[in-house]
């Protein structure tokens, strides 16, 4: 990471300075726009013609209008690594901020199934220890007879992870019951490497920022914060207003379309 520190031994290397002071450092790169130890993170990812038809695929879904018979839900996995403090935490009191040693215990990692329907303001947060096909396959069960068990057809919006198959179905239940939930299924993949199309990505970063940036120690802790947070997101049917659309995605990626023909 470049300091001002590195920066001055580097100029004074490569001319015939002497010297150089950090706040002549600080004026060029303020007067050149310059930040060295800037970077930016995006997903990479070769847009050809199955990622294009995919990506129109998914935007032409969420132009459809609500339907409560046929909700169209995003689905996916974060990780929240558990982990407990060493020593106590000296709580907050007049005068001084809540203390926390940095040091710190690793207690394990928690994997979240996250569900998230943008019509109807609805999330929904599932902790597990492991995300293997057979939990795959029991959320896709808890969303068709749970969570939404009066639907004609339930749309699942969801990233190509090699346990997000039919067949996972198969391997957690009989024939008959996996078919039974899948009748009830539509799964809709996002193209490889393209998780900003999935909006559940948005809700689990305002669960990141809202609920899990701090210390939790155990699964019951988490998941009784995940609850709070939840019913809360819940009770104000807070939404996403998605306006990124298929005549937009055209007019913005003119580079990726021309190169298809």
């Amino acid at each position: 990471r470049w300091t001002l520190s590195l920066l001055g031994e580097r100029l004074v290397t490569l001319t015939d300075l002497d010297s150089i002071s950090y706040e002549t450092i600080r004026r060029r790169l303020k007067e050149n726009a310059l930040k060295p130890w800037q970077k930016k993170m995006w997903c990479v990812a070769t847009m050809d013609a199955e990622y294009i038809a995919r990506m129109e695929h998914v935007l032409e879904l969420y132009a459809e209008p609500a339907d409560e018979l046929n909700p169209i839900i995003n689905f996916d996995e974060a990780m929240k690594q558990l982990v407990d403090d060493t020593r106590p935490a000296q709580p907050m009191k007049p005068g001084q901020t809540k203390r926390l040693d940095y040091e710190y215990k690793r207690v394990g990692v928690a994997n979240l199934f996250v569900f998230f329907d943008r019509h109807r303001g609805w999330r929904h947060v599932k902790a597990t220890e492991r995300k293997t096909k057979i939990d795959f396959a029991n959320c896709m069960r808890d969303l068709v007879d749970l969570h939404y068990p009066h639907a004609n057809k339930i749309k699942v919006v969801l990233d190509n992870l090699s346990t997000h198959t039919e067949g996972a179905l198969y391997k957690a239940f009989s024939p008959q019951e996996a078919r039974r939930i899948l009748n009830k299924l539509e799964l809709h993949y996002t193209p490889k490497h393209a998780s900003w199309l999935n909006m559940v990505e948005i809700e689990i970063g305002n669960m990141n920022k809202q609920c899990l940036d701090r210390r939790i120690a155990s699964m019951e802790e988490l998941k009784t914060e995940l609850a709070a947070w939840e019913w809360s997101r819940n009770k104000e049917r807070t939404s996403i207003n998605w306006m990124f659309n298929v005549e937009l995605a055209r007019e913005k990626l003119q580079r990726a379309y021309g190169a298809l023909n």
